[in-house]
C-alpha cells in the first residue's frame, strides 16, 4: 500500500474520530455529535436525532438534514450514537428478541446526556426533543414512557412499539407523540407483528399503537387530510391523521404514507414532506404548549388562492400577526408581516407559511403551482 493511500486513510480516520464526543455512563465512554448554530440564543431548544439498527450517528446527521434546520431555527441538535451488539451491528436497546443479554441502559444514557448537554451549552432545561428512525424511533417510545421527565414530545419515523414496552409503559408525564410510518413498510409492518415473526418481538399495527397514545391523553376529537401529492414519481402520498382536544393540551399525530416503505421521508422514499422539517415543526409547536391553539389562530387567517400560481393573499382580523416563509427544506426564504406574498418567482413544489400572533402559531402548506 502507498504512502499516499496510507496518509489519506490517517486522515479520514482521523476526521471521523474528531466528529464524535466521548461522555462517560455507567462505566462506559459513549460517543456523540453535537451541533449548533452560530450564534445559538440562551435556553434554545435541544432535539436528538437518533439512527436505526445497524446505522450510525454520523448516518443520519447526513441524510436527516437537520443541522440545517437547526441554522435556520435556532436550537441545537445531538446525534448519539448507539452501543454494538454481539452481531457487531450499533443498537438501542429496546429489547428485541434477539438481544436477551443485552444490559446497556440507554433510556438513562440519554437522559445524562440531556442533561449535560443542557448545562454545558446553556439550553433549555425543558424543550428536549427526540426523533429518530426505525429503532432510534422505537427509543423515542421508551422515552416517551420512562423519560418524559426529559423529553418534552417525541416523533418516530419508521418506528414501531414492542408489546412488551406498551405492557410496562407508565410515563410521568403524558407528551406528545408523532408517527410517521409507511403502510407497505416492510421491516416495521405496518399492520403489525404480534407474533415476532420478523424476529424483533411481537408489536401491534401502528394505527393501534397511536390508539394506545389517544387513550391515555383521552384525545376526543379527530380530523384527517391528504396533505399535497405535490412529487408523483414517488409511488407514495400522505395522509395526516390528527387526535386532539385532550384534557393535558396534548395531541397524538400520525402521518400515514401511503405506498411509502422503511424510509426517512424526504431524504428516501416519499418526497412529498420532510421529515426532519415536520419533526421540528411539531416540536415548536409543543414548546409554547399550542398544538391545540393552533387550530384557534388557524381560524382567524384565510390564506388564498391555495395552491398558488402567482401570489397569496392573507386576510385575518387579528390585531398583529407575521409570518416566515419555508421552503421544503426548511431554508427561511421570507419573513414579514404584509397581506401579499409574491410567489411568481418561486419554484414549484411546497412551501410552509408559519404564521405567529402573541405565543400562538400555526403553518400553513402552500403549493406553488
Amino acid at each position: 500500500m502507498n504512502k499516499i493511500l496510507l496518509l489519506s486513510i490517517a486522515l479520514f480516520s482521523t476526521q471521523i474520530s474528531a466528529q464524535y464526543s466521548s461522555f462517560n455512563h455507567d462505566g462506559q465512554s459513549r460517543q456523540y455529535i453535537y451541533y449548533e448554530p452560530e450564534n445559538i440564543a440562551d435556553n434554545a431548544p435541544l432535539v436528538f436525532v437518533m439512527h436505526g439498527y445497524t446505522s450510525d450517528a454520523s448516518v443520519i446527521r447526513n441524510y436527516s438534514g437537520m443541522n440545517d434546520i437547526a441554522d435556520e431555527e435556532g436550537f441545537a441538535v445531538c446525534y448519539p450514537r448507539g452501543t454494538v451488539d454481539n452481531y457487531g451491528n450499533r443498537f438501542w436497546n429496546v429489547g428485541y428478541d434477539f438481544h436477551p443479554n443485552e444490559t446497556v441502559d440507554d433510556v438513562d444514557f440519554l437522559k445524562e446526556l440531556a442533561s449535560y448537554l443542557q448545562q454545558e451549552n446553556n439550553l433549555s432545561t425543558i424543550n428536549t426533543f427526540a426523533t429518530g428512525m426505525s429503532n432510534g424511533g422505537e427509543m423515542c417510545y421508551m422515552l416517551a414512557c420512562q423519560a418524559s421527565d426529559t423529553f418534552k414530545a417525541v416523533t418516530s419515523v419508521a418506528g414501531m412499539m414492542l408489546q412488551e414496552i406498551m405492557d410496562t409503559c407508565s410515563p410521568e408525564n403524558l407528551i406528545p407523540i408523532f408517527e410517521i410510518h409507511g403502510t407497505s413498510d416492510y421491516v416495521n409492518i405496518y399492520a403489525g407483528d404480534p407474533t415476532s415473526s420478523g424476529g424483533w418481538g411481537g408489536y401491534p399495527s401502528i394505527p393501534d399503537t397511536i390508539d394506545y397514545w389517544v387513550g391515555l391523553n383521552n384525545c376526543t376529537s379527530f380530523s384527517t387530510e391528504n396533505l399535497p401529492n405535490t412529487n408523483t414519481n414517488d409511488g407514495s402520498y400522505v395522509v395526516k391523521e390528527r387526535h386532539y382536544d385532550s384534557d393535558n393540551g396534548n395531541e397524538i399525530w400520525l402521518y400515514k404514507v401511503v405506498g411509502g416503505d422503511h424510509d426517512w421521508p424526504g431524504a428516501f422514499g416519499n418526497m412529498d414532506i420532510n421529515s426532519s422539517l415536520e419533526a421540528w415543526l411539531f416540536f415548536e409547536l409543543s414548546i409554547n404548549n399550542s398544538l391545540s391553539n393552533s387550530d384557534m389562530l388557524a381560524n382567524n387567517l384565510i390564506i388564498s388562492p391555495n395552491p398558488v400560481k402567482e401570489r397569496i393573499i392573507i386576510r385575518s382580523d387579528l390585531d398583529d400577526y407575521s409570518y416566515t416563509l419555508y421552503d421544503l427544506n426548511g431554508k427561511k426564504l421570507l419573513k414579514d408581516n404584509k397581506p401579499e406574498i409574491n410567489f411568481s418567482n418561486k419554484a414549484k413544489g411546497t412551501y410552509f407559511l408559519k404564521i405567529y400572533s402573541g405565543d400562538k402559531t400555526t403553518t400553513k402548506k402552500i403549493i406553488k403551482l
